[in-house]
């Protein structure tokens, strides 16, 4: 099986550029001000030539309004939108409709009652991405670095196309791969040496780290 590998939160062309060797299916642009990784659409639109062609674009909001995601749609030119707030079933179908994308929406995940939230949205959404909740205080829905129990994902039917999130790291992707069989991961702060700064040389031991696993070797550091 296919795994989906997606980079988030990159601002850098050094950064991009390893997502990409790494063999990267997905890159994300970060479009929110709270956020150490809020990119501009004008400076993702810059970026994203380089993936033409290589790897899918993710355009990451929260709760933003039709200007905002017109600006973003414009500049970044993303081939998917990943709503990352509290947006309802509707607000999803219609930004769908809007702007002719495909759409993911993410769910903050602790305990199996979490998962019954996404009932609503199957059939709208093309894909859920499950993340951990954010401690408490954080301003941030996700790129907190903590994981939930991945056993959960265990109790949802094949149907459900997912994209794991949240602490993932080059020491933990093997159990999380194991734990939960996703058919796509999302790493962020797990491949920074400090928040909103990637660091190549940890993007890429993420990527030996997933390769190792898959081969049912032991995770590269």
């Amino acid at each position: 099986m296919t795994l989906d590998v997606k980079i988030c939160g990159l601002k850098t062309e050094e950064a991009l550029a390893a997502a990409l060797d790494g063999g990267a299916s997905h890159i994300g642009f970060i479009f929110f001000e709270k956020s150490p990784r809020h990119v501009e659409p004008d400076q993702a639109g810059r970026l994203r030539e380089a993936a033409r062609g290589r790897a899918d674009v993710v355009a990451v909001t929260v709760n933003a309004d039709d200007a905002a995601l017109d600006a973003i749609v414009a500049a970044a030119k993303p081939d998917i939108l990943q709503l990352h707030g509290a947006e309802s079933p509707e607000r999803v179908a219609e930004v769908k409709a809007r702007y002719g994308l495909p759409v993911m929406k993410a769910f903050a995940i602790r305990e199996a009652a979490d998962l019954e939230k996404i009932a609503p949205y199957r059939g709208i959404a093309d894909r859920f991405l499950f993340d951990a909740k954010p401690p408490k205080g954080s301003d941030l829905p996700g790129g907190n670095g903590v994981s939930f129990d991945w056993e959960l994902l265990a109790a949802l039917d094949d149907g459900v196309d997912y994209m794991l999130s949240g602490g993932l790291n080059a020491a933990n992707i093997g159990a999380a791969l194991n734990a939960a069989s996703p058919r796509a991961i999302d790493v962020s702060s797990g491949v920074e040496r400090a928040p909103g700064e990637k660091d190549p040389d940890l993007i890429r031991n993420f990527f030996r780290a997933v390769r190792a696993a898959r081969e049912g070797d032991a995770v590269l550091a």
